[in-house]
């Protein structure tokens, strides 16, 4: 049996993980809440959402690290410090879990600033994405972007949906910027914001330059000189 087979779900025993106390009962006096049911292992950080939680997180940090084709349920398991069977009741393989670690990317780590200017916005806006792209969780979403995993449908999908949905929350940034007169009416909010996050893509992806702050100022300056002119109208 592989590493990522799923464990018989009848007539086999589980081990404990590391840590874990061997007893399967309550001790005396405990209360409803406090028992193990038998033959039920107890992960060494708690359960439910901590739990998902901290394999989800240990997902990405595999994927940054060892890129699709090498990860494995196991070392995400030991990574988050739960057996793999805990793994197993919850997502039904890798794949699973890569689906899952990645939509939970769709609200994180990239603020929607509102400085009082366009420039400013989109200046923290760029150098935001900069630094989500330099460190693990944008690591992780560039190397499933970049594998075979890519044309899988499920997680097509939740990587198109991170991308859609911070291209929709960053709108707001050029829809105030028309309001305020700083940028002309009728112009594409999303053409802006994709024009500023290109740049810093093309340096990751095909250069391999360096994408930090000086990086994503230039690709404002670019993006806010088409703008003005009526280039991404």
């Amino acid at each position: 049996m592989s590493s990522d087979s799923r464990p018989a779900e009848s007539g086999q025993s589980v081990p404990a993980p590391v840590g874990s106390g061997p007893s399967t009962s309550a001790p005396a006096g405990a209360g409803p809440s406090d028992s193990v049911e038998a033959g039920r292992v107890r992960p060494t950080i708690g359960r439910g959402e901590k739990v998902r939680t901290a394999v989800l997180a240990a997902t990405l940090a595999e994927l940054a690290e060892m890129r699709y084709a090498a990860l494995t349920v196991d070392a995400v398991a030991r990574r988050a410090g739960v057996h793999k069977t805990t793994v197993y009741r919850r997502w039904k393989d890798k794949d699973g879990l890569i689906v899952d670690a990645l939509a939970g990317q769709i609200a994180a780590e990239i603020p929607i600033p509102d400085t009082g200017t366009v420039e400013g916005d989109l200046r923290l806006l760029a150098r935001g994405l900069a630094a989500w792209l330099r460190g693990p969780s944008g690591a992780a979403v560039l190397a499933v972007m970049l594998s075979e995993a890519a044309q899988a449908p499920g997680i097509a999908e939740a990587r198109a949906r991170i991308f859609h949905d911070r291209l929709r929350r960053a709108e707001p940034v050029i829809t105030r910027a028309v309001e305020r007169g700083e940028l002309p009416a009728g112009i594409d909010p999303g053409a802006v914001i994709r024009a500023v996050a290109a740049p810093l893509y093309f340096c990751v992806l095909i250069t391999a330059e360096p994408v930090d702050d000086e990086a994503a100022d230039r690709s404002v300056t670019a993006a806010l000189a088409a703008a003005r002119n009526g280039g991404l109208g």
